[in-house]
């Protein structure tokens, strides 16, 4: 499989909405910061696209640089991967496998250069060293009850498998009601029971 690099106008490339990794406020300013910067990061990591110029590794770095005004942007297009292969690029290329050495961190870099450069650090202030953590509530007769009660608060959510001609569909419906803070839930429940009594 042979891929170069080119640069593409940015408005014809589009992001994925299928894409299942997010970027925070915070975090995606200081990627629009990098990118004014220091432009030459996208040279030596290009934004990668489908044949449709659909973008498989990157969503966040397009986004970041139409934030920042470029009108053309660095691209990999791997039109010879199968649709299944581009789905598991989309999430082999946002899963970090490797871990920081903390020690390396602390005593060889500049935490301050290192968080600007987007690096969540863990800082240590006066405020949080104060803030002990009380573990004398596991010893509080109400402690089960409390921990019962917390966890009937909890979401769970179940997986429901679409034919691929129904998916788009049923993606949209749920994001329609979900736009208008209707509890999906409830209303799938009272579907299928209904569906049940006519049995």
């Amino acid at each position: 499989m042979k891929m170069k690099t080119e640069k593409i106008k940015i408005s014809k490339i589009k992001r994925n909405p299928d894409n299942p990794r997010l970027i925070k406020d915070n975090k995606f300013h200081k990627l629009v910061k990098s990118i004014k910067e220091f432009p030459e990061m996208l040279e030596i990591r290009p934004i990668v696209v489908n044949e449709d110029m659909i973008v498989l590794g990157g969503n966040m770095r397009l986004k970041a640089c139409q934030e920042a005004g470029l009108k053309e942007v660095p691209v990999i297009q791997a039109d010879e991967l199968t649709a299944e292969q581009q789905r598991e690029f989309i999430v082999k290329d946002n899963v970090g496998f490797g871990e920081w050495d903390w020690d390396m961190i602390a005593n060889e870099w500049d935490t301050e250069q290192l968080n600007d450069w987007g690096m969540d650090l863990w800082k240590l202030d006066e405020e949080s060293e104060e803030q002990k953590i009380d573990y004398d509530i596991l010893n509080d007769e109400n402690f089960d009850s409390e921990l019962d009660k917390m966890e009937g608060d909890v979401r769970r959510a179940l997986q429901i498998p679409f034919e691929n001609e129904h998916y788009e569909e049923a993606k949209e419906l749920y994001k329609f009601w979900v736009d208008r803070d209707a509890y999906v839930g409830a209303m799938i429940i009272e579907f299928l029971k209904s569906e049940k009594g006519k049995i």
